[in-house]
């Protein structure tokens, strides 16, 4: 035994190694069989759970399953690398192969067959059998045996169609067609909520792209700053600790652009995955610089509000689901009545007998079965009373789950707008901050080369210059989200273009 089959053996065995038998009796010959059995691939005994809570848990069809999932397709796609995409480029990107909406899709078009399945109520359903028999039989005739064959050859036709049911099927019907509704306005609120979030990963990107290119010149300027206190201490015109404070705020430049750079990348990688490819995939983007950036707002809230109620997928969704709940309520309620059915069986026959001493016989026929059915449930212990019961509540909760989703889109419109409000103004003070503190940057820097401002001044003055270009690329990015969740709180972003007149 090797060390590590002895490891494996005291770890079975609660830490004891394992020893085997003196001798072999009738009981170890029956756990030698029944081990044997236990392992047999696909055969003796039924999967069962772990054998303890206290070990992972492996068994040959986990391989099977290891296999199956390495077989499985890679659907991500590759970016260009080369190229420069726009945020409605991503967007298209993203719907077209993100695999939420392909989900969304497939089930609307099940709901769309679960409509047809309906819809095949309101028409018979026609079955054809074709039946061939033979029969051989001794008949008693006087004192002897007569041998008899029939041969018979049916063609039939089976016909079963509901003629009335007080709108049973229609409300089925009624039903299919709401829920095919809801499932359309699920891949429409699918859509909406991919375009927000990769709108929201691209922003992200963007403001961390624009804060790398600030922390890079905040680190530029610590850096001219490091330099100016150095070639001061040689002049005799610094002390030493004013260098050491120039190299502590270069290295915390340095700091801040790292974790600059790493927010980025992650960034990168949550972009990717909102488009549905591989984190590692480089995507080129447009600078924050060449995004037109609205300085107001247009429309009032409340034209928000009406906007997002008149076309929130979402919200369409609840109110197909009320239809659907009303659907299901008339149904309920035409249990009440009778069901009338017809039903058409017409059977063409062609039968061949021979009896023994007697040649061949044969005829031909048309017959069948031709009824109407009317079914009536007189009494049921309460079964339809609970059942209409039952719609009526489904009715009302739909309601009130629509009532509270609208509440819940008003308040969110609001807060959007607010929030948009907010980032407009900020903008406006990031700009004046960002002038104010270049000047006094460049005057401070200016006024330390003749003398008349110590380092700390020029020092703090670079700080509050890095602060500035930091603080007004996240305002420029806040108004872009603000606008981007605006869009998706009213359900513009999964509205179609406006067209345009023709000249």
């Amino acid at each position: 035994m090797t060390v590590l089959e002895g490891m494996i053996a005291a770890r079975g065995n609660g830490g004891r190694v394992a020893r085997p038998p003196r001798q072999v009796g009738g009981r170890a010959l029956c756990a030698v069989i029944l081990a044997f059995l236990v392992l047999l691939p696909g055969g003796g005994l039924a999967q069962s759970a772990p054998a303890s809570p206290s070990h992972p848990w492996h068994s040959a069809g986990e391989q099977a399953i290891e296999h199956d999932a390495s077989q499985m397709g890679n659907r991500e796609f590759a970016v260009d690398p080369s190229a420069t995409y726009s945020l409605a480029d991503l967007i298209n990107l993203a719907e077209e192969h993100n695999p939420e909406t392909r989900v969304a899709w497939e089930h609307a078009r099940a709901q769309a067959a679960a409509l047809g399945v309906a819809r095949s109520e309101l028409y018979p359903a026609i079955a054809a059998a074709a039946l061939s028999q033979t029969d051989r039989v001794e008949i008693l005739l006087n004192t002897r045996y007569y041998r008899q064959t029939l041969q018979s050859f049916d063609l039939a036709l089976d016909l079963n169609y509901t003629v009335f049911d007080f709108g049973a099927r229609g409300g089925r019907i009624d039903a299919a067609k709401a829920q095919l509704l809801a499932a359309d306005f699920a891949f429409n609120e699918v859509h909406r909520q991919l375009i927000f979030r990769v709108a929201e990963a691209y922003y992200q990107l963007l403001n961390a792209m624009g804060q790398e290119a600030a922390a890079r010149a905040s680190l530029a300027n610590a850096q001219t700053v490091q330099q100016a206190a150095e070639a001061s201490l040689k002049n005799g015109l610094a002390t030493l600790p004013d260098v050491l404070e120039a190299r502590s705020a270069t290295a915390q430049a340095e700091y801040d652009l790292q974790a600059v750079l790493g927010a980025e990348d992650i960034a990168h990688g949550n972009l990717a995955t909102a488009l549905g490819t591989s984190p590692t995939e480089t995507i080129h983007v447009q600078p924050i610089d060449q995004i037109a950036i609205p300085d107001n707002l247009e429309g009032s809230v409340d034209e928000a509000i009406d906007r997002a109620v008149r076309q929130r997928p979402d919200l369409m969704n609840q109110v197909a689901a009320i239809r659907a709940a009303n659907a299901q309520l008339k149904q309920a309620r035409a249990a009440y009545y009778p069901t009338l059915g017809l039903h058409v069986r017409p059977d063409a026959q062609s039968l061949y007998g021979l009896q023994q001493t007697l040649p061949w016989g044969h005829t031909a026929d048309l017959d069948g079965e031709l009824s109407l059915s009317l079914n009536w449930t007189l009494f049921d212990g309460g079964a339809r009373k609970n059942e209409v019961a039952q719609a009526q509540a489904n009715v009302r909760e739909a309601q009130s789950q629509a009532d509270a989703l609208r509440d819940q889109i008003e308040n969110g419109i609001w807060t959007a707008y607010s929030d948009l409000k907010t980032a407009l103004r900020q903008r406006q003070a990031a700009e004046a901050l960002l002038v104010a503190a270049d000047q006094s940057y460049n005057a401070s820097i200016e006024s330390y080369h003749y003398g008349v401002r110590n380092l700390v001044d020029v020092t703090q003055a670079q700080r509050t210059l890095a602060q500035a270009r930091s603080a007004d690329v996240l305002a420029r990015t806040e108004v872009l989200t603000a606008l981007a969740d605006l869009a998706f709180q009213t359900g513009d972003a999964v509205q179609p273009p406006p067209l345009r007149p023709q000249p």
